[in-house]
C-alpha cells in the first residue's frame, strides 16, 4: 500500500542546521493520507471516517419500554395509590424482540420488559416496583423469571401509582431521526462510534486503514528484555518505546528485535520489511561514529544490486543526501525522482541533533532514521514520527501534533539552554496551578526521567536562560 508521493526530502547542505519546522515541514511534504479501504467494523476501530454516515432508519426505530413493569392506559391508574390500588387484567407478556402484540384495552396492562415494543392502546409503562407484580402482596421488587412462573403473564395486577402519558416510554427516533447526520468525515471511530455505526445497521464502513509501522533498533550492543546481560551490553528499550508510541499514534506496529552494527544484515533486514510497511523509523545509527551503519546500509536499500527490491539506485554524498546532486544551500530538486533518497542532517535542537528522512524502495515509502539515545529517540519520535503517522491517518492538521499550552515555570534554578538549539526538556504539567516542574537533567539518556514526564518543556533557539517563574511552551504527552 503505496503511503506517500513520489518526491524525496530536499538535498542537505553537510554544514547547515536544520530548524526544527523545517524539517517537520519536510517529513509532512512527504507523505500523504493512505487511500481509503472499505473495513468490517471491528476492522475499522481506530480509523478515519471518509465519508459522512447518515442514519437510514430511526433509532430507537420504535416506541418502547425504558423499565421492567406494564403497558397501561393513563385512565385506568389514574388516582392509583396503595391505599387504593387500581386493579387491571394482564392480558400477556411483551419481551424485546416480540412480533406480534396483544393490544391493551380499558381495564387491562401487558407485561413488558425493558427495550420491547409499547403495544397497541397502551399510553404509559409503570415500572413492576409500583406494582404488587401480579402476586397480590405488597410492592414488588422484580418479576420473577417467565420460566419459574408463566402464570404471572396473566391474572390481575394492582398498580399502586398513577403514572403520566409517555411516562417510561422512549419515543421512536429520541436518539437519531433517518435521515440525521450520524458520523461526519474526519471522525476517528472509538468503541462508541462503532456501536452507533452498528445500531443503524452498518456492517462496514470507508475509512483509511491505520498506518502500518516497522521499527527497527540497531547496535550490536543492544540486547532483547528477559535474555542476560554480558559485558558491554544493554537492553533495547528503544523499539519498544517507539512501538508503542506508534501504537498510541494510531498506527499499527511492528518492532522488528535488534539489528546488529553491520550493513548488510540490516539493509536486508529493511528490505524484507518494506512489505509490510507503510512508514519505516530506524533508531540507532546516525550519527558520525565508525559503527553508525544506517547511512551505509541505506545508501543502496531498494537498488536494483541489492536483494528483494527493484527500484533504483542511490548513493550516500558527503552531505548525506542519497542519489541527489546537493547544492550548497540545500534548496535543488534531485536529479532522479525514481531513487531512494534518504537525507541524513543536523538539526539546531537538543536532544536529537543527527536525523535522517527520505523515501525508500518502489513505493517511495517514507523513513526516518532517529538517533540511538533514548531521551532522544523518543522526543524525535513526538516532534516528527507522530505527525507523519496522524497524517498518513488523514486526520486534520489541528490533531497531526500534540498540544501544547504556555505554563509558569516551576523550579529551584534557572534552566540552561544553549544557544541556536531548541531545547526540549522533560517535565510534569500542572493544569490546576498552570505550572511546569522540571524531571531529571538534560542527558538524552535518562530514561528513568522521561517515564515519569507528561510534558516537553520547550527553550526557543534565541533563549539561553528561563528563570523560575517564567512563562513557557509546553508539549502535553498524555
Amino acid at each position: 500500500m503505496s503511503s506517500s508521493a513520489p518526491q524525496h526530502p530536499r538535498p542537505a547542505d553537510g554544514h547547515r542546521l536544520w530548524s526544527v519546522d523545517e524539517h517537520l515541514a519536510d517529513v509532512l511534504g512527504a507523505v500523504r493520507p493512505l487511500e481509503p479501504i472499505e473495513l468490517q467494523l471491528l476492522d475499522a476501530q481506530g480509523c478515519v471516517l471518509v465519508e459522512d454516515v447518515t442514519v437510514p432508519v430511526a433509532l430507537p426505530p420504535f416506541d418502547n419500554s425504558s423499565m421492567d413493569g406494564y403497558a397501561v392506559r393513563t385512565a385506568d391508574v389514574q388516582g392509583a395509590s396503595e391505599e387504593f390500588p387500581a386493579v387491571l387484567t394482564v392480558i400477556g407478556d411483551v419481551a424485546a424482540g416480540s412480533g406480534e402484540l396483544p393490544a391493551v384495552g380499558p381495564g387491562e396492562a401487558a407485561r413488558i420488559m425493558t427495550g420491547a415494543p409499547l403495544p397497541p392502546g397502551a399510553e404509559a409503562v409503570v415500572p413492576v416496583e409500583w406494582t404488587d407484580g401480579g402476586t397480590g402482596g405488597g410492592a414488588a421488587a422484580g418479576m420473577t423469571p417467565a420460566s419459574a412462573a408463566p402464570e404471572q403473564a396473566g391474572g390481575e395486577v394492582r398498580v399502586h401509582r398513577a403514572a403520566e402519558a409517555r411516562a417510561h416510554v422512549r419515543a421512536r427516533g429520541s436518539d437519531v431521526q433517518a435521515g440525521d447526520l450520524a458520523l461526519a468525515a474526519g471522525t476517528v471511530l472509538g468503541p462508541p462510534q462503532i456501536a452507533l455505526l452498528a445500531a443503524i445497521g452498518r456492517g462496514t464502513v470507508r475509512v483509511r486503514p491505520r498506518p502500518r509501522v516497522v521499527v527497527l533498533s540497531t547496535g550490536s550492543e543492544l540486547v532483547q528484555p528477559g535474555e542476560p546481560l554480558t559485558a558491554g551490553t544493554i537492553y533495547d528499550s528503544n523499539s519498544f518505546a517507539l512501538a508503542a508510541a506508534a501504537r498510541d499514534a494510531g498506527a499499527i506496529a511492528y518492532r522488528v528485535g535488534a539489528v546488529a552494527d553491520d550493513a548488510d544484515t540490516l539493509r536486508s533486514t529493511i528490505e524484507d520489511q518494506l512489505i509490510r510497511a507503510d512508514l519505516l523509523v530506524t533508531t540507532g545509527g546516525v550519527s558520525v561514529g565508525a559503527y553508525d551503519v544506517v547511512k551505509e546500509a541505506l545508501s543502496s536499500v531498494g537498488s536494483s544490486g541489492s536483494s528483494g527490491s527493484s527500484g533504483s539506485s542511490g548513493s550516500v554524498s558527503s552531505s548525506g543526501s542519497v542519489g541527489s546532486s546537493a547544492s550548497g544551500d540545500g534548496d535543488a530538486d534531485p536529479v532522479d525522482v525514481d531513487a531512494t533518497r534518504i537525507d541524513f542532517r543536523k538539526l539546531a535542537m537538543q536532544p536529537g541533533k543527527p536525523q535522517g528522512f527520505g523515501t525508500i524502495g518502489p513505493d517511495h515509502t517514507p523513513l526516518l532514521a532517529l538517533p540511538g539515545n533514548p531521551v532522544s529517540s523518543y522526543v524525535s519520535f513526538e516532534l516528527f514520527v507522530r505527525p507523519a503517522i496522524r497524517t498518513l491517518m488523514g486526520l486534520p492538521e489541528s490533531e497531526v501534533r500534540r498540544p501544547s499550552v504556555r505554563a509558569v515555570l516551576k523550579a529551584d534554578k534557572a534552566l540552561r539552554s544553549p544557544a541556536g538549539r531548541r531545547q526540549f526538556l522533560r517535565g510534569t504539567y500542572d493544569a490546576e496551578t498552570g505550572t511546569v516542574s522540571p524531571v531529571g537533567g538534560s542527558g538524552s539518556h535518562l530514561i528513568a526521567a522521561l517515564a515519569h514526564a507528561d510534558s516537553l518543556m520547550v527553550v526557543p533557539e534565541d533563549v539561553t536562560s528561563v528563570e523560575p517563574g517564567s512563562e513557557l511552551e509546553v508539549v502535553l504527552l498524555g
